[in-house]
């Protein structure tokens, strides 16, 4: 009965907005949780520990560190926090999971009857937890990342295949298929003037280099000989 009480409080106290946590692969803790003002009694290791049993991969705050599927497309990382809810005979506290447009995606709340602050504030932790699935990650669109306002697409051609160019920030754009959410290929800038570092979607591994060539926009195809292809994208 109290396993069945618990439960049923986890449930009562949790908003789920859209898209499910267990659609990610990657979740981003901080080093501290900033709504604790002195100690966070380890609830940063515990979240970590205990995301990690569900098959997630936690990543730190420095995007320097993260893998390139995550940098590549921030929208696939949620970023975890874990906030104090102010309560005099329990412990309590609040998770929040949030997107990559900062909306909060899932929110559970958790208490423990513990009064030791690091054991009580674990329990509620583990409460909280509880209606969290584990991962089972699904293709987020890198579009999701934009701001509210997104410059106007340009349609480009090849020949084979129509694209729109997608101004994601001043950094980086996407060639996305006409029809399709999901980006033909990336574009990031480097310290040269209109040439980027290009990642195609049907390869994860290998990285090529883009660049504008009289209002076109070209693309170094790899082959498998070590050669290159030069694939032109003009302007519709």
């Amino acid at each position: 009965m109290k396993k069945l009480s618990i439960l049923m409080l986890a449930i009562c106290s949790t908003a789920v907005f859209g898209q499910n946590v267990s659609d990610y692969k990657y979740v981003s803790i901080p080093d501290k949780f900033t709504s604790f003002k002195g100690d966070s009694y380890g609830l940063e290791a515990a979240l970590a520990k205990a995301l990690k049993s569900k098959k997630y991969t936690i990543l730190s705050t420095s995007k320097e560190q993260w893998p390139w599927e995550a940098k590549d497309n921030s929208c696939n990382v949620l970023n975890a926090d874990v906030q104090a809810i102010k309560s005099f005979f329990t412990n309590k506290l609040k998770i929040e999971f949030k997107d990559c447009n900062n909306k909060v995606l899932f929110e559970s709340k958790g208490s423990s009857d513990i009064k030791e602050f690091q054991e009580g504030l674990a329990d509620a932790l583990k409460q909280a937890l509880i209606s969290v699935g584990p991962s089972n990650p699904v293709q987020i669109a890198a579009q999701e990342s934009t701001p509210s306002v997104v410059s106007a697409a340009d349609n480009y051609s090849n020949g084979k295949v129509e694209v729109q160019k997608i101004q994601i920030d001043d950094n980086q754009f996407i060639l996305a298929k006409s029809g399709s959410a999901l980006p033909f290929a990336i574009f990031k800038t480097t310290s040269k003037k209109d040439v980027f570092i290009v990642k195609l979607s049907d390869n994860t591994t290998t990285v090529t280099i883009g660049y504008f060539e009289n209002g076109n926009i070209v693309i170094d195809i790899p082959k498998a000989d070590g050669r290159y292809t030069k694939e032109v994208f003009t302007r519709k």
